[in-house]
């Protein structure tokens, strides 16, 4: 697998490619996969996602974790960032650039629906890629876990609340079943799933049988993404063709949205003196959304063909790229912290 992840990006770019072509190619096949979901959770891409994540959460030691209180200062920059500044900041560019900069170019209307949707994906941090883009970057698994799950509780209590003011909606509601699944499928299942490996390999042959077991499973890992990329692609294929334009106006404060809030939260991290494996993942959690949920508050209160929809689909289609590229300048910028993991070679993706 030493060639995929070198060139990951390649991969994921042929992957956008393919997915989009089979797409168009083949829409009635996409449309039934797409219909294969619980709670706007889609199951095929569940499954996928599920793939990437159960290689990683083997690697969480439990006997580690406890050693996180001795530097919480990672968590604490995870949380500011991801519910005190980046909600308000998304707000901010969606205003700006819907009623300012791009106002000779929509309706009223839609653009408050663009904002909308802006908006929910500002306040629906990541819960499962995560654990992805923190393997690339040889993140801490035990801490990229517990600043996760962190969130998670965070998310079941402060998401309505700061929708709904930001929105100026009083009556959001919270999509429950979507929240409870996601987290469960995502981080609940395979964390108990990686628990129960680790402790039986580790019985039966110590650190070495946990290493090789995670080298046969890790292209797992990659396969998941590849996989996931296409479908996602393949769903929004006909999107993507049909209104080029306004895909590329809702993309860009999204982007500016994205590498703003990484720069400041890995900038925040350097500040702090964090380890290049704390900093990476802290700046790359509050960078990466939630989309099913940000998809499917949309949905529910502005309807599937709305604005604000196609807005958290566009967050779906830019995510991957822009995280490639982060991830990529994370890992050059591994000297800029003063610690042990700087002595690893990471993987060039970029």
């Amino acid at each position: 697998m030493g060639l995929f992840e070198r060139y990951l990006s390649v991969w994921v770019g042929l992957g956008i490619l393919v997915g989009i072509s089979l797409g168009l190619a083949i829409p009635g096949v996409f449309a039934t996969v797409a219909e294969l979901e619980y709670a706007h959770v889609n199951l095929v891409v569940a499954v996928l996602i599920w793939a990437m994540i159960y290689p990683m959460m083997v690697q969480v030691d439990f006997t580690a974790i406890k050693d996180i209180r001795k530097r919480p200062q990672g968590i604490w920059l995870t949380l500011v960032v991801n519910w005190l500044i980046k909600p308000f900041t998304m707000a901010a560019l969606g205003w700006l650039f819907f009623r300012v900069l791009f106002a000779d170019f929509v309706d009223p209307e839609s653009a408050t629906e663009y904002i909308a949707g802006m908006i929910l994906l500002g306040v629906a941090p990541c819960t499962a890629m995560v654990f992805v883009w923190s393997q690339l970057t040889k993140g801490d698994p035990n801490y990229t876990l517990v600043q996760v799950s962190i969130n998670d509780i965070i998310m079941i209590f402060a998401f309505a609340p700061i929708a709904a003011f930001l929105l100026g909606i009083s009556d959001i509601t919270v999509p429950w079943e979507t929240l409870l699944l996601s987290v469960g499928l995502y981080v609940l299942l395979p964390l108990v799933a990686g628990v129960l490996t680790r402790r039986y390999l580790n019985n039966s042959g110590g650190t070495a049988r946990i290493n090789s077991f995670l080298s046969h499973v890790k292209p797992w890992s990659i396969i998941g993404l590849l996989g996931t990329v296409v479908l996602l692609f393949g769903f929004q294929a006909e999107t993507i063709i049909s209104d080029p334009f306004i895909i590329l106006l809702i993309a860009i404060p999204l982007l500016i949205q994205s590498y703003g809030i990484f720069f400041l939260a890995y900038g925040g991290a350097k500040a702090l003196r964090l380890p290049h494996n704390v900093a990476a993942p802290a700046g790359l959690i509050g960078t990466s959304n939630f989309f099913e949920m940000a998809v499917a508050v949309a949905i529910s209160l502005f309807g599937l063909h709305s604005g604000a929809a196609l807005a958290t689909v566009v967050g779906v289609l830019v995510e991957v790229p822009v995280m490639l590229t982060l991830v990529a300048f994370a890992n050059r910028t591994r000297h800029w912290f003063d610690d042990d993991t700087s002595a690893e070679k990471p993987h060039d993706i970029g």
